[in-house]
């Protein structure tokens, strides 16, 4: 079966001068209400990789029409992909290495310098964050939920054909509740391997130490309580680095549109 996705290809040639390998497979989270951070995110991830990537958004609609998706959707889901996101291994066809992030993120580094820490002994890898949110609403007036391991989930790299995470099939997403998921509860602790937290800087709670800038600067900045597309977010931190990105994004796009469909 061809899902319903579309997929968007970088094929610049790796910095070690060898020729390109499979793409590294981003599926990124997408909701209505925020199509420009999906974009913004997108544009990010493309202009600062120096290997192959595909980036593949998750649309529930595409999902639901294609039989993979069918859950009601909960009163704590804030967003379309609270659950989707876990079909990623299932999407990548159990194979392989692929990453899930929220769209809500602007990297500001290759995403080979990610890649690089890939360990094949994990299930999964993600930045295991102590967070909890100080306030009780995010991004247009949401519900903020509590639980343990939060923001785990959303920034993961996940080793789809270890056979651990081949329960997440459409049945078990479709069915379980969001504690098992969000936590990681078909997997062991040791079985779940750790990132730096600055791939998954969470603004407003995350700091950088001017005393350690490199070890401490964002190389993924995530926006998780709202972001400047949001009116009542315009103003939060790092904020002016998406509206930059935001600006060179639609630069682009008009430009692309001008000069009007390619000679293949």
């Amino acid at each position: 079966m061809v899902l319903p996705i579309i997929a968007d290809i970088n094929r610049t040639t790796p910095s070690n001068g060898n020729p390109p390998s499979e793409p590294f497979k981003i599926f990124v989270s997408y909701d209505s209400r925020e199509d420009l951070a999906f974009e913004v995110c997108r544009h990010s991830i493309l202009k600062r990789s120096s290997i192959p990537v595909e980036v593949i958004p998750i649309r529930q609609p595409d999902l639901r029409r294609d039989g993979l998706y069918w859950r009601d959707r909960g009163p704590t889901e804030s967003t379309e992909f609270s659950f989707t996101r876990f079909l990623t291994p299932f999407l990548a066809g159990f194979s392989g290495w692929a990453m899930f992030v929220d769209c809500d993120f602007l990297y500001m580094a290759d995403i080979r310098e990610l890649t690089d820490l890939i360990d094949d002994r994990f299930a999964l890898m993600c930045v295991k964050h102590e967070y909890a949110p100080k306030e009780s609403t995010k991004m247009d007036g949401a519900v903020q939920t509590v639980y343990p391991r939060k923001n785990w989930s959303s920034m993961v790299l996940y080793n789809c054909g270890h056979p651990k995470n081949r329960v997440l099939t459409p049945e078990l997403v479709n069915s379980q509740t969001g504690a098992y998921l969000h936590r990681f509860m078909w997997l062991e602790d040791e079985e779940i391997g750790e990132v730096p937290f600055v791939w998954n800087y969470l603004v407003g709670h995350n700091h950088v130490d001017e005393r350690d800038r490199e070890g401490t600067f964002p190389k993924a900045i995530h926006y998780t309580e709202g972001g400047p597309w949001f009116e009542a977010w315009e103003d939060c931190e790092f904020g002016e680095m998406w509206v930059e990105e935001m600006e060179e994004y639609l630069k682009e796009r008009q430009k692309t549109s001008a000069a009007g469909p390619l000679d293949v």
